[in-house]
């Protein structure tokens, strides 16, 4: 059942599966948060685990940097390997004044500057959105645990580095709350395949403020986030 991006057999990953960008952050939370964790793909270093969380089957794996490369793993997990649940895990730069550091954002919805969509064929815009019952499961788990969830538009760029100097404000002006890479192209996989998806991140960075994380951070201390998403995943019927 090996695709060119995932080395792994149908039934390796569980229905629900948890989608950090960085491999070293799904490693980390197979080591921390995970019983009986499974190594199930490695391929290009991009490492998936799948174990169990009080009780429940549950899978994580990173997806990379950027539109195109969620494209690709998501698009695999959801048609080739019977996910029917992705719940990204990331991190995002405040765009609203009102967001801090460690600030979680739930996406409602992902905007996007990219041409992801064109190969649909549609005569007009598609709205990525969310799935209805991960986030409404998300900001409830979350509430429950006493977390600052911000739900709204998320930006998902395809520049990080960016020569159009007036796009930060462009966006913040439509109440975009953060801007990250991934959630659009997640969105719009789940959509075509039929499935769910849920893109949240912990505010890593706050350009306006001057405040930043560093990688190491990024990495082991979005914990609240996780234990959060762990939580929805292992409430899904």
């Amino acid at each position: 059942m090996a695709t060119p991006h995932i080395d792994a057999d149908l039934g390796d990953f569980a229905e629900t599966v948890l989608m950090p960008g960085d491999p070293l952050r799904s490693r980390f939370i197979a080591e921390n948060f995970m019983e009986n964790a499974k190594l199930v793909n490695n391929v290009r270093g991009i490492q998936g685990y799948t174990g169990t969380y009080k009780g429940k089957r549950v899978s994580v794996m990173a997806s990379g940097m950027g539109m195109p490369s969620i494209g690709i793993y998501s698009y695999e997990l959801f048609n080739f390997f019977d996910v029917k649940n992705i719940i990204r895990i990331g991190s995002a730069g405040a765009v609203s004044p009102e967001l801090d550091l460690y600030d979680i954002v739930a996406g409602m919805g992902a905007c996007t500057n990219s041409g992801f969509a064109r190969q649909y064929g549609l005569s007009g815009a598609f709205a990525p959105i969310a799935d209805f019952t991960l986030l409404t499961g998300f900001v409830s788990e979350g509430k429950r645990l006493g977390a600052n969830i911000h739900t709204g538009n998320l930006l998902s760029s395809d520049t990080f580095y960016s020569d159009d100097t007036e796009a930060f404000a462009n966006w913040k002006k439509m109440g975009v709350l953060a801007i990250e890479m991934e959630a659009a192209a997640l969105y719009m996989n789940a959509a075509r395949a039929g499935k769910r998806a849920l893109a949240v991140c912990t505010i890593s960075d706050c350009p306006e403020k001057g405040t930043e994380t560093t990688a190491r951070e990024r990495e082991e201390s979005f914990t609240l986030m996780i234990e959060i998403a762990l939580n929805t995943a292992a409430g899904l019927e």
